[in-house]
């Protein structure tokens, strides 16, 4: 060949590696498949440097162009450790986890498998409606502090307690530990939810409320939980103590709430333990209902301090209008909801989307292990006039298998089970009751992977993969694999 045919050839290696590079960290930009890899060094690549996405007969979810202002920066990112990926525009976010998500499952597919664009959010800034602080003592203030000093605090000193001798930190625990890092804003937690906390900051030192020291077990005020409805904007303030009483409670809401209006209710919740666990389980309302309630895909949720709800709604919603879709009901199914919680997606599939109606389920079962979970599931269902549903507290694998014994009928399988993923039993179950279509919504795609493999083992094919962005600026993706009986 001579040395210069080498030269052309290793030239055109280099050229045809390239643009295979180029176009897997593409791959975020357009529906994929499993023949998605490039197999012919003359194929087309046009599209690979001008962000077009690419049409895809086989896929059913709209590529959502992202449009991002340049990302802000935190002051504690180093220290915190929650947003991992805080520092990476948040498009290559998008592309990363794309990929992560087609590695994972590319063995699992076959020729007819849809890789499906991720489901990323507009605004991916301030978008968890739950927010939790804990209040803990710092450095040592003097006694001779004009504001904090005893006699300058006595008037307005509703409990009557010492006044603080150490500065009050809160904000958020340094990534595998217990120590706080003060912070005064987060790009991920909800404004006003933000805003609360540190409005009770500042009580605490008014009102001489001692921050909890977890070492001795001692001080007053452990934590404080604020939800923020998505849709309704209503909030709900749980305060953690480490007492029984509250004295000056009323002095201490009535505060509380001038100082933030958008507060709906505040919920005392007594956890005396020396534990990290947050929340006990007795508890006082002190203003307002003691619940607030919202609305999530066209239904209205109630929501307590112990309610299981997902922190970004804006994705949640996305998340069970993808997952409903897939499951393709036209009013004539039984549905099985297993790890069901408080029952959202199952309520969602007994109703239809807003803009779905028709779309719904004959019949839907939810099955959940924890009992105020079911019970909020069944109140929840009430709630919206839903009769068509039926929730049961229950191991889902003893569940599902005690219904395989009875020979129960089951059309469609949801399933959203903990980062462990399902039980073999659930899923030998499963695969005895023969449902025609199972959509796997999991918050870890690796115990996914392995449950779905187990799947195909047994009569199953992967008809799509979904990725959905819960949560922006961390590692953690949301998947939904979508499996039809063969």
């Amino acid at each position: 060949m001579g040395m210069y045919g080498l030269f052309r050839l290793y030239t055109l290696f280099c050229a045809y590696t390239v643009l295979h590079t180029q176009f897997l960290l593409c791959l975020g930009d357009v529906p994929m498949t499993k023949t998605a890899h490039i197999n012919k060094p003359n194929q087309n690549t046009s599209h690979l440097n001008k962000n077009v996405p690419v049409p895809n007969k086989n896929s059913s979810c709209s590529n959502r162009t992202v449009s991002i202002p340049s990302a802000p920066t935190c002051s504690v990112q180093e220290k915190c450790g929650a947003c991992q990926l805080l520092s990476i525009p948040y498009k290559r976010q998008l592309d990363r986890k794309q990929q992560e998500m087609f590695n994972l499952f590319e063995k699992l597919a076959n020729k007819e498998t849809e890789f499906s664009p991720i489901a990323g959010m507009d605004v991916p800034y301030h978008y968890r409606n739950k927010v939790t602080s804990p209040y803990v003592p710092g450095r040592k203030v003097s006694q001779r502090n004009g504001k904090n000093s005893a006699s300058s605090l006595k008037k307005k000193n509703a409990s009557k307690k010492a006044p603080v001798r150490h500065e009050i930190l809160c904000g958020m625990y340094a990534q595998g530990t217990h120590k706080v890092i003060p912070t005064d804003e987060c790009l991920l937690e909800n404004k006003t939810a933000k805003h609360i906390i540190l409005a009770i900051k500042q009580l605490m030192q008014r009102y001489h409320m001692e921050p909890y020291n977890e070492d001795t077990g001692k001080g007053f005020l452990r934590h404080a939980v604020v939800r923020v409805g998505h849709a309704s904007n209503e909030v709900l303030v749980t305060v953690v103590t480490n007492e029984d009483t509250f004295p000056g409670s009323k002095n201490f809401c009535r505060e509380l709430a001038k100082r933030v209006p958008e507060i709906t209710t505040i919920v005392q919740n007594i956890n005396t333990r020396q534990t990290n666990v947050i929340l006990g389980q007795e508890e006082k309302t002190l203003y307002g209902p003691g619940f607030i309630l919202d609305e999530l895909c066209g239904l209205s949720f109630r929501i307590s301090s112990h309610s299981f709800y997902q922190v970004n709604s804006t994705q949640t919603e996305v998340l069970y209008r993808l997952a409903i879709q897939m499951a393709q009901l036209s009013g004539n199914e039984t549905v099985l909801d297993a790890y069901c919680g408080t029952g959202t997606i199952g309520l969602v599939a007994a109703k239809g989307l807003p803009d779905e109606p028709e779309a719904h389920a004959k019949e839907v079962i939810g099955v959940d292990n924890i009992g105020s979970a079911i019970k909020d599931a069944r109140n929840n269902a009430q709630h919206n006039g839903l009769e068509n549903t039926r929730f049961v507290t229950d191991d889902a694998g003893k569940f599902m298998t005690k219904q395989a014994q009875a020979g129960e009928h089951l059309d469609v399988l949801l399933m959203d089970p903990p980062r462990a993923g399902a039980s073999e039993d659930f899923l030998k179950a499963a695969c005895i009751m023969k449902p025609q279509r199972i959509v796997y919504i999991s918050c870890n795609p690796k115990t996914q992977q392995r449950d779905v493999a187990y799947l195909l083992r047994h009569n199953y094919k992967l008809k799509r993969v979904q990725p959905v962005d819960m949560f922006p600026h961390t590692e953690h993706t949301e998947n939904i694999c979508l499996l039809l009986r063969k």
